[in-house]
């Protein structure tokens, strides 16, 4: 199988492709600065690929691209060059969760390595939030259990789902070093760095299509958990008039005090 895969979701762009060798199954990868500065180097990076793979774009069986969520500009850009070169290629495409191949990532990095078990994935969402997915795994299979969503950090262990007794558990991701004094770790959990990579994408890849999951190009869209990245100055003024509201029957009772 010949395939193309590429993650800007979050601020490290990764890329990767595959093809059979020799009987085996070979990957070239590279990585780069992500989000809204993978727009830059993306389409020139996946060229390379294909020059050290000895591969024309024509040749790939599907693209596949991280959906999200994730960074706004990073999953324009990567649904917008994902569609790009399978409309000029002729190819499919397929979206794949980037919270999945976050969970993908982990376990593949994880020694021993668990043939079963749960993963809630976890991406750093910025303005306090994390987007977490919860899945579980086993064999080849992966099944979702919570979608993807926003949570706050302080939230994130009553949202999480327990796993069941004895399974191997898991949080994945980014947002460990950057909310470390909002999270609550439940008994038992392994806790472990991971991102969205091409590479955990590839390996996703052959299930996904044997799903069908592909997609022709038109149908390449991000998926948006967060529909705004910031609030009006008419929002930031009326939660500031609500705070001062708060704040000022204490004020007063304070006085009287």
């Amino acid at each position: 199988m010949r395939l193309l895969a590429f993650d800007t979701s979050t601020d490290t762009l990764s890329m990767a492709v595959s093809r059979t060798v020799n009987g085996e199954q070979r990957v070239w990868q590279s990585s780069g600065p992500g989000g809204a500065q993978s727009s830059s180097s993306l389409i020139g990076g996946v060229l390379e690929l294909l020059r050290q793979a000895d591969m024309a774009l024509t040749e790939i069986d599907a693209i596949c691209f991280g959906s999200g969520p994730g960074s706004f500009t990073g999953l324009r850009t990567a649904c917008s060059v994902a569609q790009g070169l399978a409309f000029g290629a002729g190819v499919p495409v397929l979206p794949v969760p980037s919270l999945l191949a976050v969970a993908q990532a982990a376990r593949m990095g994880a020694a021993p390595y668990p043939h079963q078990g749960q993963i809630t994935a976890l991406l750093d969402a910025r303005m306090d939030e994390i987007y977490a997915a919860t899945y579980s795994f086993d064999a080849a299979h992966w099944t979702p259990l919570q979608a993807p969503c926003l949570v706050a950090p302080e939230d994130l262990a009553r949202w999480a789902l327990a796993p069941p007794g004895g399974s191997w558990h898991a949080w994945a991701g980014n947002i460990f070093g950057v909310y470390a004094g909002h999270l609550q770790h439940p008994d038992g959990l392994t806790c472990v760095d991971a991102l969205p990579t091409a590479v955990a994408m590839l390996q996703l890849a052959p299930a996904l299509l044997a799903a069908g999951r592909a997609v022709h190009a038109r149908q390449a869209l991000p998926l948006y958990v967060r529909d705004k990245v910031a609030k009006t100055t008419v929002e930031r003024a009326a939660e500031k008039a609500e705070k001062e509201q708060l704040l000022a029957p204490n004020a007063s009772s304070g006085a009287h005090a």
